[in-house]
């Protein structure tokens, strides 16, 4: 293996994963007969590709929109090969799904938040009180709806192989030798996970919708709306210093809410799952050897 360390990332898809590198991303799937599909694609991360992209804070808003767009190419491929038959999702599949979820997400973590804590403000008086009790309710419903979802026998299944990617990036970032046996032994929580940037971003909007100050109810509700992607561009911001941090004491206690949640957004795998990820894992990163050697 070469000395240098690639900053690999992944996502857990249907009865698979996928993992992305700087210049490629790849998917692998346990298939019906149990072999296993894998797939590279080679492209570029958006931030790499446009300078003005990579630059501060906006660099996390291109982040989750490429990361959203990759998951749903990721999705489209795992579901086809983990039934056995041939689904595709067309654009506008995509830009509905997209749509959609951008919709469940704004009203019921935004704005159902927002119109609950409304009569507390006369009794509180206090803004920043007032944003961390509406802070305190988001983070309820999203903590509800993650218990409620992790139930499902499908979910259960995706949380593992979220697990098993955990495992194998570890043990990647352990210098350990990429075996299965060896990569079962590590721990399913990571800092850089998309889980603990959920709870960030829950986090910042109580100091950003603090500095807002008072406003009637219209006017909070569009605010929240407006200002998600620039809360997500801090978020993400805190998300990169995590991973630099790597398993610093300090930062696993900064963090520690969003490693805490993720004993729920990932599971214990098998064997049979790790060896799914570390096929998605080998891809991306024997692309990235290979195109540092021509």
């Amino acid at each position: 293996m070469s000395e240098k360390k690639y900053n690999i990332g992944g996502q857990a898809v249907i009865e698979g994963v996928m993992m992305r590198s700087k210049n490629f991303w790849a998917v692998a799937v346990r298939r019906p007969d149990n072999t296993i599909s894998t797939k590279l694609f080679k492209e570029g991360a958006l931030t790499g590709r446009n300078k003005v992209l990579g630059f501060f804070f906006i660099r996390g808003m291109a982040v989750i929109f490429e990361s959203l767009l990759l998951g749903f190419k990721a999705l489209n491929y795992s579901v086809s090969e983990s039934t056995g038959e041939e689904i595709k999702f067309s654009k506008k599949d995509m830009v509905m799904s997209f749509i959609v979820a951008l919709a469940f997400t704004v009203v019921f973590f935004f704005v159902l938040p927002t119109l609950i804590a409304k009569p507390f403000f006369d009794s509180i008086q206090n803004v920043f009180l007032y944003n961390l009790l509406e802070g305190l309710i988001r983070i309820g419903f999203f903590l509800v709806y993650i218990l409620l979802i992790s139930q499902l026998k499908d979910i259960k299944r995706v949380f593992e192989y979220h697990g098993s990617e955990h495992k194998t990036i570890q043990a990647y970032e352990n210098d350990e030798e990429l075996k299965p046996e060896n990569i079962k032994k590590y721990s399913t929580l990571h800092l850089r996970c998309g889980t603990n940037f959920l709870i960030i971003v829950m986090m910042v909007s109580i100091f950003v919708f603090a500095l807002m100050g008072e406003q009637a109810l219209l006017w909070r509700i569009l605010l929240r709306i407006v200002l998600i992607p620039v809360i997500a561009g801090i978020s993400y911001e805190f998300i990169r210093l995590a991973g630099k941090l790597g398993n610093n004491k300090v930062a696993r206690v900064l963090f520690y809410p969003g490693l805490f949640l993720q004993k729920i957004t990932t599971r214990e795998p098998d064997i049979s799952q790790i060896e799914v990820a570390l096929a998605s894992f080998k891809t991306v990163l024997e692309a990235e050897e290979s195109l540092k050697e021509n």
